[in-house]
């Protein structure tokens, strides 16, 4: 089998000052046609692994091998010029450029956009693969979801021959999911081989071959067959899969009827100039979870957006502990006892070269607690109120002084969730929440949405992780192009019904426009 390697790492390390390991010793092959598994929690070393891979990052150690050659890439330009190409978790896309646009960027020696040339095989391959986007659209205009088409589009334009994936599902419907998994399986037949990030199980169990990272090195390279979710997940965090999983024991006969949040009759228009909501009406009461799902793209983050005061709304009423705060800035809705967790953590959720204390503090700096005499920051309380919140949500931070970008995944999810819930709370509204994240860390987020729910906040979690959904959430609202077209109770929602509606199975009259 060695003639069919096409990507070997050979005992491959990466240091970071002071004293940080990512990588240690890490071996690891590619065969052609391959779709290789890499596994692993936030944190674990596996993006910083496939950085070097893609020329991103130098090892310190070891050597890399391509198609038998060894290789020392000095940018990620040497590893496209072998035919490597990688799908970021964060997308790499130009914001002002449109999807024709920054799928030509991939196109090496042209210096001027070959639009004719371009949109005719981009439209074939949306066809072809079912990635629709509108190739005309900014990338700004388009959500996050639509943005990972896009950078699938870009990869499968450029006819890449190993492609890295980094959590390329985590955003789909089930539906889309099982589609995609059918174009790897294309690729993989044409001979394109694929190392495939994911912390999906069931997902890693679709792979040839799963390698395990933890803490930076290889725990065990395994086939499929030959192993169980179970003992996947102990080699992942180093403990038993039932320790991880949430046992709901929450009674729904005793909600309590105090209304947090009501959206009533609200439209809100999106990036493109149309309406993203039109005429949505939605309740979240007391120590309520109401789960929203839908595909990207039909209008959950214009809603999310304009409740945590982002937005503007055209028309209808928000109303938050029964004050109508439509229209009002984000800080007074923030005041008023609303905690926001973006869709994008990186863009939205921090300023990445700011420390982690820093990024923390943003939403606190101003509050009487910690300030003297309104003029001076008081950085000794923040900092004891960062290291309370480091310990409560076991966030692993080298420094509060290093920049947050430093940070995996993971770990920036759950220091923006902790500076968020800081402060006084009454109601939460998280945006996928848990996307890109490990089975560890995952658990560790749908743990603290239970708890805050128990102590009586309202939630309006949106995620198109409809498992996630049905675990959480008391309700369950399904948006398609911009409406509520269902709810469902807890125990009449089922995988079946939301997917139905999702995809437009169903809809309920189309509410007037208004003028």
């Amino acid at each position: 089998m060695a003639e069919d390697v096409v990507l070997e790492a050979r005992n491959v390390t990466k240091f970071f000052p002071p004293n940080i390991y990512a990588n240690r010793g890490v071996c690891f092959t590619l065969r052609r046609g391959e779709i290789h598994v890499l596994l692993g929690e936030n944190g674990a070393g596996k993006t910083t692994f496939v950085r070097m891979l893609f020329g991103e990052l130098k090892p310190d150690e070891g050597e890399i091998y391509v198609r038998g050659e060894k290789v020392e890439f000095r940018s990620p330009r040497d590893a496209i010029a072998r035919k490597i190409w990688m799908i970021h978790q964060h997308f790499r896309l130009v914001e002002n450029l449109t999807v024709a646009e920054n799928v030509a960027l991939g196109l090496a020696g042209r210096l001027v956009f070959p639009e004719k040339e371009v949109k005719p095989r981009l439209v074939e391959l949306m066809e072809r693969y079912g990635l629709k986007v509108e190739p005309d659209a900014l990338i700004w205009q388009l959500s996050a979801g639509e943005k990972q088409r896009v950078e699938i589009l870009k990869a499968l334009y450029a006819g890449a021959e190993i492609l890295i994936l980094d959590e390329p599902t985590s955003i789909l419907t089930p539906a889309e999911r099982r589609r995609f998994f059918q174009i790897l399986e294309e690729l993989k037949r044409q001979g394109v081989s694929i190392i495939f990030i994911t912390h999906k199980l069931d997902e890693a169990l679709k792979g040839d071959r799963i390698t395990v990272l933890r803490r930076g090195r290889v725990v065990a390279t395994v086939k499929p067959s030959h192993v169980s979710e179970e003992e996947l997940v102990k080699m992942m965090v180093g403990e038993d899969v039932r320790s991880l999983k949430l046992h709901l024991t929450r009674s729904r006969a005793t909600r309590k009827e105090k209304l947090v949040l009501e959206v009533r009759d609200v439209w809100v228009m999106g990036d493109r100039g149309v309406y993203a909501v039109k005429g949505v009406s939605l309740e979240v009461y007391e120590g309520e979870i109401v789960g929203v799902a839908g595909v990207a793209g039909n209008g959950q983050k214009e809603l999310a957006e304009a409740i945590a005061g982002l937005r503007r709304i055209e028309q209808g009423e928000i109303l938050i502990a029964g004050v109508n705060v439509s229209n009002i800035n984000a800080r007074f809705v923030a005041e008023l006892g609303t905690a926001f967790i973006p869709e994008d953590r990186i863009g939205t959720g921090i300023v990445p070269d700011l420390s982690v204390l820093e990024n923390f503090m943003l939403k606190l700096y101003y509050r009487r607690e910690f300030t003297k005499r309104k003029l001076i920051i008081r950085y000794d309380l923040l900092m004891r109120e960062l290291e309370k919140a480091v310990k409560r949500y076991d966030i692993k931070v080298p420094s509060p002084y290093y920049p947050v970008r430093t940070l995996s995944g993971g770990n920036i999810q759950k220091l923006i969730i902790a500076r968020e819930l800081a402060k006084k709370h009454r109601l939460i509204v998280a945006l996928h929440p848990t996307y890109g994240l490990d089975v560890a860390t995952t658990a560790a987020v749908r743990k603290i949405f239970l708890e805050e729910s128990a102590k009586g906040s309202a939630i309006l979690l949106v995620s198109e992780d409809l498992e996630e959904l049905l675990e959480l959430s008391d309700r369950i609202a399904v948006m398609h192009e911009g409406k509520i077209v269902g709810v469902f109770g807890r125990e009449e929602a089922n995988l079946e019904a939301i997917g139905r509606l999702m995809a437009g199975g169903k809809k309920e009259a189309v509410a007037e426009a208004p003028a």
